[in-house]
């Protein structure tokens, strides 16, 4: 369906009990390579890409005057017509983290962190309520002035959405503000109705991906408007369908959000989890593949003992070579005793590996997450009960194998041993803080197929 994006505009007044700014920095990542360079990113065609990849990576970030060329935002190197000529910028992860916290501080001049919220490296919410009489503006007023002091101070410039939710202010910003001249949408519940209830495809509105747009389209619906008509007459099939989502999905299609950044700020997530990936850059075999489960892993063991965590339980996914189209294999581990030890969390991780993968495959993706993550105990006290079933791997020793050879006190072996790989760990990573994180390492970070010392000087999973 043709979009005439030129009805899109708001004529209502700003009369609202809230009003958000949704703020996005365009396409950030190009923005900044052409800034160190001197380049104006709305003439310039640049992409950022790491040229020692392959031309099936993907482009991280596209300039918006190559997008205006109909390259997509998420392009792969070879998709760009070789009739043009770009600049190929490899990509600089910590520059850009530093570029985002001095754009942050330019927020912070005039709102204050509390009416905040940080969405992504490139995008953030902004509840201006309490600041519109303060500076004698309106919401959009609000937003152009960020908008403008970033792009003086920083030389990124950015689209803004303002709305009386966040919801409403995302969708400005997402739809709307992409193609209004100024860079900025505004919407309210009634423009939302009247210029959105139409809009295709579905999947441009927030928080609804492909599969759920595809599960909608299987039963003849392909807008919000429909959503909002479906919730109108038949409730209990989105609920069906989508199960406690529904209801986000039903607000949404009216353009409501009762969310506020306070509510944000207050949330206590009721379980923690430390999780790796890694998307290998050529097919490795089922062996190579064990070889990055272990480096995984130890490197989260070394995380939670930073971070003075412990788990009983550790989740591992393999996906194979993108020709075989297969299903990802999957499993989990669960310890009796909770732990950060890499001696026992190790060898059980490396069973589960080679339990549920398909060894004849060759592995491609690999994920390994620590579960339900909790502070260590202050005395790490663990009792004969716990003990009963717990192995102690470093030693090929069952924790009955301990008790017949200790039967004074296996339970004060197996602390110690712990206390032990705790300790060790914490001396590595105090030797790696103070020296760089190649200061220490095991010898199969050395192995041909190893990552760990390239991920060491990566953000995530591109060169700093």
């Amino acid at each position: 369906m043709s979009v005439n994006y030129s009805r899109y505009h708001y004529d209502g007044n700003y009369g609202w009990e809230r009003s958000y700014v949704c703020i996005d920095l365009k396409s950030f990542y190009a923005s900044v390579e052409c800034v160190e360079r001197g380049l104006d990113p709305m003439t310039t065609d640049l992409v950022v890409a790491d040229p020692t990849r392959s031309d099936r990576t993907i482009c991280l970030a596209v300039s918006p005057s190559l997008k205006a060329k109909g390259v997509s935002g998420r392009a792969r190197v070879f998709e760009i017509p070789k009739s043009y000529e770009y600049i190929m910028a490899p990509p600089r992860m910590r520059l850009y983290m530093e570029y985002a916290a001095e754009i942050y501080k330019v927020y912070l001049d005039y709102i204050a962190p509390e009416d905040m919220h940080v969405y992504s490296i490139d995008e953030v919410f902004i509840d201006v309520t309490a600041y519109l009489k303060r500076y004698g503006m309106d919401p959009k007023q609000m937003a152009e002035l960020l908008m403008r002091e970033v792009y003086e101070r920083i030389g990124v410039r950015a689209t803004a959405g303002v709305g009386p939710n966040m919801y409403l202010a995302k969708i400005a910003m997402d739809i709307i503000a992409k193609h209004a001249p100024d860079f900025i949408g505004v919407l309210d519940e009634t423009a939302y109705k009247e210029q959105l209830w139409d809009h295709r495809p579905l999947s441009d509105f927030w928080r609804i991906g492909r599969q759920t747009q595809k599960k909608f389209e299987r039963i003849g619906i392909t807008t919000m408007g429909g959503i909002a008509e479906l919730a109108a007459k038949d409730e209990d099939l989105l609920y069906r369908m989508f199960g406690i989502d529904a209801e986000l999905l039903i607000d949404h299609a009216y353009g409501l959000e009762p969310t506020l950044i306070s509510d944000i700020k207050g949330y206590k997530n009721k379980s923690h989890s430390l999780s790796h990936g890694q998307v290998l850059m050529r097919d490795y075999s089922n062996a190579e593949g064990l070889l990055i489960v272990k480096e995984m892993t130890e490197g989260l063991c070394h995380e939670m003992t930073a971070a003075g965590m412990v788990t009983q339980n550790v989740s591992i996914a393999v996906g194979y070579s993108n020709a075989l189209k297969m299903p990802m294999s999957g499993g989990s581990v669960s310890f009796t005793v909770p732990t950060d030890a890499a001696s026992l969390i190790m060898p059980a991780v490396a069973d589960l590996y080679n339990s549920i993968s398909a060894h004849e495959y060759p592995v491609r993706r690999i994920f390994v997450n620590f579960n339900d993550i909790k502070p260590k105990a202050a005395d790490g006290q663990i009792s004969i009960f716990d003990l009963a079933d717990a192995g102690d791997e470093a030693d090929g020793r069952t924790a009955g194998q301990i008790k017949k050879k200790n039967m004074s006190d296996p339970v004060s072996e197996m602390q110690a041993k712990m206390k032990r790989d705790s300790a060790l760990q914490e001396a590595v990573n105090s030797i790696r803080n103070k020296y760089g994180k190649d200061a220490m390492f095991r010898g199969m970070d050395l192995e041909e197929a190893a990552t760990a010392r390239e991920r060491n000087h990566q953000v995530g999973g591109h060169k700093e």
